[in-house]
């Protein structure tokens, strides 16, 4: 493109499912339905645990924010999706679409990390049943809530705005893009050597210490237990992860070149996004797995049988 004449974007036109006028009303109904019945569950979840003293505890604490973090996410894209779709309109302004990316990320990360807490609560009180009250006090479960909103308000907002900062894009000249110029840490020559020292060590730190424990549990047969099965695969899941992303920018930082092709920039997104669900995925089938293990311990081995296990991971 050329450097003189940068235009910024207005407004975006979302391809949406079809352009047939008479799915229209089938599309609003059915996306409708759906996202009343989100909502109204998880209202029923947060009005039961608030209505029952014998549910104010640490794990009905995080399920009703969860509850509550799921109607939020919900609400970021599905009311414009159907007031959209009624409209038969399929634009959105550059303004509202980074609004929408912004609580997208923050309500998509909170469910991370509430679903991650609620992995560490159904832990302490197996592992130390004691010691739970004392530990998961209200308080402490209090913070673990308020650092969650924390961090991903100030994840959500840094996503924004490199999103705003690469917004200028020639509008006259439509060409097919070949390769993308990432943004980077920084600029000056001095600091790279130590990015890549710093990002290098997380990386080699990641990648043993899941190694680690893949082999731990591997080697031990008294760890080949579900619960161990599913940490095992999601130490796999988590190298992967970081290994999307990761050596490209090391690459990049000793290579001092900031371009990355369309190819390679989308098999990074593809992948990116599988192993991002699956981490999701992997912590929910962990949490069910705590919650067989304590509503039923008689029937535990009998559900989360080998087979049914395998199954879980494989859907």
């Amino acid at each position: 493109m050329e450097a003189e004449n940068h235009t910024e974007v207005s407004q975006f036109l979302l391809l949406g499912f079809s352009d047939d006028p008479k799915l229209q009303p089938l599309l609003c109904g059915v996306f409708l339905c759906m996202y009343l019945f989100t909502v109204l569950g998880n209202l029923l979840i947060i009005v039961t645990i608030s209505s029952d003293s014998h549910l104010h505890t640490p794990m009905y604490f995080f399920l009703t924010n969860l509850s509550f973090v799921d109607i939020c996410f919900t609400s970021t894209t599905v009311p414009k999706m159907l007031v959209n779709v009624q409209a038969q309109s399929k634009n959105i302004s550059y303004i509202e679409c980074l609004i929408q990316v912004y609580f997208f990320i923050i309500f998509g990360g909170m469910d991370n990390f509430l679903l991650t807490v609620m992995a560490y609560d159904r832990y302490v009180a197996i592992c130390h049943p004691l010691y739970y009250m004392v530990i998961m006090n209200p308080r402490f479960c209090g913070i673990l809530v308020l650092i969650s909103w924390f961090i991903m308000f100030w994840v959500s907002l840094l996503h924004t705005l490199l999103m705003r900062h690469t917004s200028c894009m020639e509008a006259e000249n439509h060409t097919e893009v070949s390769q993308f110029l990432l943004l980077g840490l920084s600029d000056d020559p001095k600091l790279q050597p130590l990015l890549y020292g710093v990002f290098l060590c997380m990386y080699l730190f990641t990648v043993l210490g899941n190694l680690l424990i893949i082999v731990a549990i591997s080697s031990d047969s008294h760890l080949h237990s579900p619960m161990y099965f599913f940490l095992a695969n999601l130490s796999f899941v988590d190298i992967c992860f970081t290994s999307t992303t990761v050596p490209k920018m090391l690459v990049n930082i000793q290579a001092q070149s900031k371009d990355i092709s369309y190819i390679g920039c989308l098999i990074q997104v593809y992948f990116f996004m599988i192993f991002a669900g699956m981490d999701n995925f992997l912590l929910t089938v962990m949490a069910y797995d705590r919650y067989v293990a304590i509503c039923q311990p008689l029937f535990y081995t009998v559900i989360m049988n080998p087979r049914f296990c395998g199954f879980l991971v494989l859907v």
